[in-house]
This record gives structure tokens, sequence and C-alpha cells, in this order.
């Protein structure tokens, strides 16, 4: 029988606070406890949204409209457990009127209220979107299909294999907006430069009309030329997706009116892997916001 992670609340402080993209921080995490548990790149943390005394009233508020007790937010790891920090990049959730059905509670605050010497309790750690310890025996090749925030497990991936999986190469196509969006940019290209036969980097760039002095960009959607130009291997690669997916909301406002929910990147994202022949087996996702 395989042995389950222990997740464990622990207390941490804000180290320091770095922006990354509009609307996007990484909160450098110090530990209280030293005897944190360990933590597997791609994993995340949950914060309880009950503790912060600034947000009391939204979170009753929400409570009362839902019936129900706020859940725990999940913050995906933005460090390697080969780091001596913890890491956790938040990006504020959009509100869509009329497509969301309640705004954001947690993530404006930890974007725009957190501060060195904050503190707050976590728990941690969990989540499947990990490598399989026998990754190098599997595939010699990880694809990266991530938009926006999705970014931010990868990010924890790519700096943990690099420095652990040394027969593994990654391609990493990351999808954004703008290019003021992409998240990690700067440490991105500094991994693909010190790892030139390990480390592709692609960004593609949906709202821009010239991305041609973007080192490294193209524009549109991700789409299967794109896919097949870097993708050689497809039935033995392994891919790594992440990004926005319909929500629950979505599903049941589409049940109600007999519509189709729309596809959002995640599940654009498998089909265009399905199409070129990579088989469920062979890829981890996660909906990130």
């Amino acid at each position: 029988m395989v042995e389950r992670q222990k997740i464990r609340a622990f207390e941490v402080t804000v180290e320091e606070v770095v922006m990354e993209a509009p609307e996007t921080v990484t909160l450098v995490l110090a530990q209280a406890d030293a005897s944190i548990p360990e933590y597997k790149a791609g994993q995340f943390l949950t914060i309880d949204p009950h503790q912060f005394k600034v947000i009391e009233t939204q979170v009753a508020h929400l409570e009362h409209l839902k019936g129900k007790k706020e859940l725990t937010r999940a913050y995906s790891m933005s460090s390697s457990p080969l780091e001596p920090k913890l890491a956790i990049t938040i990006k504020v959730e959009p509100y869509r009127p009329g497509e969301d059905l309640h705004p954001p509670l947690l993530s404006p605050l930890l974007v725009y209220g957190m501060y060195p010497g904050a503190r707050m309790h976590v728990h941690g750690f969990t989540g499947p979107y990990i490598l399989p310890p026998d990754v190098e025996e599997r595939t010699d090749h990880v694809l990266h299909l991530v938009a926006g925030s999705g970014a931010v497990p990868n990010f924890s991936l790519l700096k943990f294999s690099l420095q652990s999986h040394p027969r593994l190469r990654h391609t990493l196509i990351c999808s954004n907006k703008t290019w003021a969006d992409v998240i990690f940019r700067e440490q991105l290209d500094a991994l693909a430069k010190a790892n030139p036969e390990r480390l592709k980097v692609v960004h593609t760039i949906t709202r821009e009309p010239d991305v041609s002095g973007y080192a490294g960009a193209c524009k549109g959607r991700i789409c299967r030329e794109l896919l097949e130009d870097h993708v050689k291997d497809p039935q033995t690669c392994f891919a790594y997706v992440c990004g926005p997916a319909i929500t629950s909301w979505e599903r049941r406002k589409a049940l109600e009116t007999k519509t189709n929910a729309t596809p959002r990147f995640l599940e654009s994202a498998l089909g265009l892997l399905h199409e070129l022949g990579v088989t469920n087996d062979r890829i981890k996702r996660e909906a990130y916001g």
C-alpha cells in the first residue's frame, strides 16, 4: 500500500513580496516551524480565508449567499523542493459579471494586502500534479502546456527536474494575453539559456497585434501546428497541462439552459493533445483560475 502524505497545518511569515506581472505576486515564505513536511514539485498548499479579520464580513456574506461554509483556497508552490525557501505565486482571479457567480475572495488580499512580516496559517502539502518517480524510465521528453497562472506549478516542476533528472528535456509552451502578463518571463529565459539542450520555452500571445520584438514569442493561441513543430514524440512524451477550465457553475448553467459549456484552455489543450496522439495515461492536468 502506498503511504499517503500527511497534510499538516503550520504558520508562515511573508518574507518578501515579488511583483511578477500585473496583478500577480510571489510570496516568499519563512517557516516558523523547522519540521515543515516535505513537498513535491507541482504540489500546492491551502489557505483558510476565515483567519483574516480584514475580509471577515465578505466571508460571512458569501457564506450567507451560498448557505455553506467557505472552503480553503489552494495555491501552487512556485518554489522547488530543492530551494531553501517556500514560495507561492498568486494572480488575482478575474470577476466576469454574468459569467462568474461570485467575485474572488482571497486572491485580492494575498496580492494587494500582504507585506513582509505578515503571518498566516497554511495547510500543506498535497496534489497529484507531480512527476512520477520513474519518469526517466518512461520518457525523455516532458511537454508543458500552460496558460496564465497555470505556469506556477510547472515552474516548480521545471526547476526541480532540470536539477534532478539529467536525462529529461522539457518544452514549455505558455499562453498569455499580452507579453506583460507572462509570469516568470525572465526566470524562464535564464533557465532556457542555462539549459539550451534540455529546455525550450515558447510563448503564444493572443491579444497583441505584433509580437516580433519578443524573443521566443508567436502570435495567436496554441494550435495543432505549433504542437507538431515542437512535439516529435507524441507516443512517448509526458504532457502537463495547467490553465483555466470550465467551472462547475458553467457546467450547471449549461445543463439548465440545455447548451454546451464553452471550452476553455484546459479542454482545448487536451483536445489538441488527443489529436496529436498523446494518450490520457501520459497526461497530467490541473485546472487553474
